[in-house]
């Protein structure tokens, strides 16, 4: 991949899918190596902290609240400037952080680097920021290349629980993070330096290598704060996406200190992790090309099917086979949220503004999303199993189902394109 990344860009080439080479790279280790591997490293921090899993589940609450707060700041910066300056102050950020956890003595320096570095870079290098850069690039293929630059997530997250549980068993916590920051380093930094563009625009092309103008949807103008806060979409939307990540990130943060204390290795344990993430993988890939082609509505709901069914599995069917049939629907169908939410919030209030709706989208979805993790762990303390919490999501499974009813975003592009100049008689989508 890396070869071909730093291929000389020619300016008759459609660099679109370079671009989303780039996101993946980007999410792979903004998102995958902290969000992936941190419930390797919990049981690990706990012991050496003396702290509860409520107070280690807290270090992710910090991490995505810092994030969600200045998620705003961030999309406006996006709209704004450069991407690959925003994104790669956000590489600098990260990287300095995982270094930084490496060093910390305490509980409180553990959250303060985590909030400060790791919240403020994952925030200004990872999925806002990747979200942005493929939607400039794609209009019509949106949801397909969303979903290809966020299987970068779902792909770190079959590799690196493993790759952290060896790191962690061999060297140590401190070291695993330590090497990560120093890959975030030397190679997020250059490429995104090197090799982002923000707009096809600024090099002469346009979106989905189109070759006139006339067979995309016309262009949404900008729009001011009051305008899109106004739109229903964007409140559903985020009352959506925030329950659905809130059960996500409480699942897949906690699955590894379940497994383990069935008596599961953490070898094991990690490798249902991965399992998850590898199903995630299709889930982003396929449910992409869908919400390109479906009633985005329609997309949800398959998405939340076979996560609820999923949770059915691993809470009432006993076994480790059992458990690893669940942990695989459950990924699947969590797998279509990312490629979703990008290709909606681009549909129902385009290109100029994708930074600034999705940014300030965070903090309200911040509220349902960063709750998820740490009640679970709440649950676990008080009741010794994080069987409540479970069916806690199942019901919320069900609200957020209803709550789609009322979504009313065009995604389907054969419904958005225009037709091509000079033949009325054919369709600007093959």
């Amino acid at each position: 991949m890396l070869s071909y990344l730093l291929k000389r860009n020619n300016d008759t080439t459609f660099l679109g899918w370079r671009m989303v080479s780039v996101a993946f790279l980007v999410d792979f280790i903004a998102v995958g190596f902290f969000f992936y591997s941190y419930g390797i490293f919990f049981k690990a921090i706990a012991v050496e902290f003396g702290d509860s899993r409520f107070g280690v589940s807290i270090g992710v609450t910090v991490t995505q609240g810092v994030g969600a707060v200045l998620a705003p700041f961030i999309g406006r910066a996006l709209d704004r400037f450069p991407l690959k300056n925003v994104m790669a102050c956000g590489a600098i950020s990260v990287g300095t952080g995982f270094g930084l956890l490496g060093l910390v003595q305490t509980p409180l320096q553990f959250y303060l680097v985590l909030g400060i570095f790791v919240g403020f870079g994952a925030g200004a290098m990872g999925q806002l920021a990747t979200s942005k850069l493929v939607s400039n690039w794609f209009v019509l293929k949106r949801g397909s290349a969303l979903g290809i630059a966020a299987t970068g997530i779902s792909v770190s997250g079959v590799v690196m629980p493993a790759i952290s549980a060896w790191i962690i068993a061999t060297f140590g916590w401190r070291e695993a993070f330590m090497t990560y920051g120093l890959i975030t380093f030397l190679v997020v930094v250059p490429v995104v330096l090197r090799l982002v563009i923000s707009r096809p625009e600024d090099v002469g092309l346009l979106p989905d290598g189109a070759t006139e103008k006339g067979v995309l949807p016309p262009p949404k103008p900008a729009l001011r704060t009051r305008d899109f806060l106004s739109q229903p979409n964007f409140w559903i939307l985020l009352t959506v996406i925030g329950l659905l990540f809130g059960i996500q990130s409480a699942t897949l943060i906690h699955m590894v200190p379940q497994l383990t204390d069935s008596g599961l290795s953490l070898v094991a344990a990690s490798g249902i992790a991965s399992a998850t993430a590898g199903f995630g993988i299709a889930g982003k890939l396929i449910f992409g090309v869908l919400v390109d082609r479906w009633d985005v509505r329609h997309a949800l709901w398959l998405g939340i099917g076979f996560q609820f069914v999923g949770h059915l599995f691993m809470l009432f069917v006993e076994g480790y086979s059992g458990f690893l049939l669940g942990a695989c629907m459950f990924g699947f169908g969590m797998g279509g949220v990312v490629p979703m939410q990008g290709a909606v919030v681009g549909a129902a209030f385009g290109r100029e503004s994708f930074g600034r709706v999705l940014g300030a989208m965070r903090p309200p979805m911040a509220i349902l999303h960063l709750a998820g993790t740490p009640f679970a762990g709440w649950v676990y303390d008080v009741t010794g199993s994080y069987r409540p919490a479970f069916l806690t999501f199942l019901a919320l499974y069900l609200l957020t189902a209803l709550i789609v009813l009322a979504l009313k975003v065009e995604t389907r592009s054969k419904n958005r394109a225009r037709k091509p100049a000079g033949d009325p008689n054919e369709s600007a989508i093959n």
